[in-house]
């Protein structure tokens, strides 16, 4: 069984009276360990896609299966406990806390999860160090670069030692070089055994996969492997 399975997958927003259908019938599987991009031009769908993969929305019509679960059969606290103990998210704009240090920021999805102080700041302080910010642990995002704060935010997303890496466009705040650097990271984090689901417009970024899923008006059109160059 894939560890993530949607079939038929469905996505209504009401605008008023009016029906925007921005996913029309989606069906994408994902084995275990395996590093896709999903790629599509701004109002493809993509990113209500990748909100319903993490739990984030729930689809109109249609059936997610998620590591042997139905999503739609699940209450809040279980598709929160979902959220924060099997997923970890990656946003192009970071979302950090401006009054907390690095190392508070990535030790924050712990506390929600229950862990004792001494032992998330440990764990936070090892996940810095393994993104390459062991040195700026006290640093608040004011005081980093953009690529820093990325490193910071992917810290945070593996707080709880997610199976699944989500990422909206991670490097589009970012320069060319630094955003080598972020993808870089993932590549490692994908070889370290995490599922990684990239979402992005950039070709550039989506070759980095193993598989490309192209989509366009709310429909998948193609899948392929990923070509080097």
């Amino acid at each position: 069984m894939p560890l993530i399975d949607a079939r038929d997958i469905h996505k209504v927003f009401m605008l008023g009276k009016v029906e925007l259908h921005v996913l029309r019938g989606i069906n994408l599987a994902v084995e275990r360990g395996e590093y896709i991009s999903i790629m599509g031009p701004s109002g493809s769908g993509k990113s209500t896609l990748m909100h319903i993969l993490g739990c984030l929305e729930t689809p109109t019509a249609g059936t997610y299966i998620l590591d042997g679960q139905e999503v739609h059969s699940l209450d809040d606290a279980e598709m929160a406990r979902i959220r924060r103990t099997k997923i970890g998210f990656v946003f192009q704009n970071f979302y950090l806390l401006p009054r907390m240090s690095a190392l508070d920021n990535v030790a924050l999805p712990m506390v929600y999860a229950g862990v004792p102080l001494a032992e998330r700041r440990k764990r936070a302080e090892e996940i810095l160090a393994r993104v390459g910010l062991g040195d700026r642990i006290k640093h608040k995002p004011s005081e980093l670069s953009g690529g820093e704060r990325q490193r910071v935010a992917i810290g945070r997303a593996l707080a709880n030692d997610p199976e699944i890496l989500l990422a909206d466009e991670p490097t589009g705040n970012l320069d060319t070089r630094t955003g080598a650097e972020i993808m870089g990271l993932f590549k490692e984090l994908h070889r370290a055994g995490k599922t990684v689901i990239v979402v992005t417009h950039d070709p550039e970024i989506a070759k980095r996969a193993e598989r490309i899923v192209r989509i366009r008006d709310g429909v998948i059109y193609q899948t392929s492997p990923a070509e080097r160059s």
